[in-house]
């Protein structure tokens, strides 16, 4: 018992460390620019801002940050099912 009650703590650990990691590369921005073409992110991946040869692309913008987000709940379906979830680790 008491160790099932350990583990919950060390999970909600894991995830207010993961939390305040995630907060800090949403903070966080990258921007390259090559070719007449400028991107910025945040290091939590999600698009800011394109120009294409000073222009900004709102649109494609839009559509790359659902193709990113869908690309992530994927994998993280897919690594919930490797893991067998929270589940697996408390029994």
């Amino acid at each position: 018992m008491f160790d099932k009650l350990k583990q919950l703590g060390e999970l909600k650990k894991m995830r207010d460390q993961a939390m305040q990691i995630q907060k800090q590369l949403s903070q966080e921005t990258i921007e390259v620019e090559e070719n007449g073409i400028k991107i910025v992110m945040t290091a939590d991946q999600k698009i800011q801002e394109i120009e294409i040869e000073g222009e900004r692309q709102d649109k494609l913008v839009d559509v790359i940050n659902k193709a990113v987000k869908r690309s992530q709940e994927v994998a993280a379906r897919k690594l919930q099912e490797m893991g067998g979830g929270l589940g697996g680790l408390l029994g």
